[in-house]
């Protein structure tokens, strides 16, 4: 028997109390002058991180008047679109605005601040906070439903042992979802060398300036109204920009396999591959071939060139298609371009399946951690514990084995 089954069965064998929110805590109404906050100890719902990751540095802090103080063991939450799941425990003191829900308990010897955290941390919080929103484009929390939230109050023992238990599983996660980071990261960054030295050419190969063996094309301006962010029947069609795909449109302005790049912003000189029917803004370059490259090879050899080198200097960064063409590049004969396109596309085709399989591995462990705390969270409140077919068919079949023995 575990240490919180014995806490359990001892201090509250058929169950606890729930409490609405509001009857155990109140939202902060303390200010504090705006001197007393930096942009360490000022907490915005800008700075606040999505799916529960807590916070970061806040890259725009008032100049002038007083704003909401919060303390350590308050629970921040972003109020403006809940589903973006932003909520911090915080562990110092600060200030905040009236976009983010500050919760101070009103008696610690009642609840401990991190067990709170973990009950309205957990996904059903913010599947009811979602569901009592207001507003569609940009949905606010309703602060009055969050108060009705019900919430389970063990006796302080039990939660303490929740917290001891969540706390190891979060560590765990945060290890394991760290280790498969770096994994990805060290594949790409092998991928990378390896292309790069499969496209490095020595002087037995011709170089020649990019607009004497490419046509390149920007393509045409289009509204954002026109874009969709998702596919549809009646926006069928990607839409490349300056920074790849950026939506989906009604019609196309090209059919073909092509390079593209992307010409404006930060992140300009950024290569994506296009097939089939698809449409470019000015902000895109389409580039195609005159015959002394294969399409593939030469969405390689852009990618390989580092173009983001050459982007001009200022508030917003470009790449002038008249620079592109000035770039010299080699012209390995094609059926070489052939035979390091497949072993490209090989590699590629490995990487990708990483760039799939590592993020869904470390996404099926969050899920994980999500499911097995809201387990740990009911069962704490009832004394029972919910079990899938599956998990009760393993638990039937663990008592059967001990039957026959």
């Amino acid at each position: 028997m575990s240490r919180l089954d014995e806490l359990i069965q001892e201090l509250c064998p058929n169950g606890v109390h729930f409490y609405e929110l509001g009857e155990i805590a109140h939202y902060a109404k303390e200010r504090i002058d705006i001197s007393k906050v930096n942009e360490n100890n000022y907490v915005g719902v800008e700075n606040l991180l999505q799916n529960k990751m807590g916070k970061t540095v806040a890259t725009s802090v008032p100049t002038s008047g007083t704003v909401i103080s919060f303390h350590p063991g308050d629970i921040l939450i972003g109020n403006i679109r809940p589903y973006l799941r932003k909520i911090w425990l915080a562990d110092c003191d600060g200030g905040t605005n009236g976009d983010v829900l500050t919760i101070q308990i009103n008696d610690t010897t009642m609840l401990i601040p991190k067990y709170l955290y973990y009950v309205i941390s957990s996904e059903q919080f913010f599947i009811y906070d979602m569901q009592n929103s207001k507003g569609a484009k940009m949905p606010r929390g309703n602060k009055d439903a969050v108060l009705r939230y019900s919430v389970p109050v063990p006796p302080l023992e039990v939660q303490g042992e929740i917290v001891r238990i969540l706390d190891n599983f979060t560590e765990l996660t945060v290890e394991l979802t760290t280790e498969l980071t770096t994994e990805l990261t060290a594949r790409q960054k092998q991928y990378e060398h390896y292309r790069n030295h499969l496209l490095t050419f020595d002087s037995s190969i011709r170089f020649e300036r990019l607009g004497d063996t490419c046509r390149m094309k920007s393509g045409k301006a289009i509204s954002a109204a026109q874009i969709s962010d998702e596919y549809a029947d009646s926006t069928p069609y990607q839409c490349f920009g300056g920074n790849g795909v950026r939506g989906y449109v009604a019609n196309a302005s090209y059919h073909g396999e092509y390079p593209i790049i992307g010409r404006q912003g930060a992140l300009c000189g950024n290569v994506n591959y296009a097939v089939g029917d698809f449409y470019a803004t000015e902000h895109a370059v389409v580039v195609e071939s005159k015959g002394q490259y294969e399409q593939r090879f030469l969405y390689y050899l852009l990618i390989s060139m580092n173009l983001n080198q050459y982007k001009s200097q200022g508030a917003q960064p470009g790449l002038a298609v008249g620079n592109l063409e000035n770039l010299v590049a080699p012209v390995p004969p094609l059926d070489v371009q052939k035979r390091l396109v497949n072993v490209l596309d090989n590699f590629d085709a490995i990487c990708s399946d990483l760039n799939i399989g590592l993020p869904a591995e470390i996404e099926a462990r969050q899920k994980q951690y999500e499911f097995y705390r809201d387990i740990l969270l009911t069962y704490a409140a009832t004394g029972k514990t919910i079990l899938t077919d599956r998990q009760t068919d393993r638990q039937t079949d663990r008592q059967t084995d001990r039957q026959t023995d």
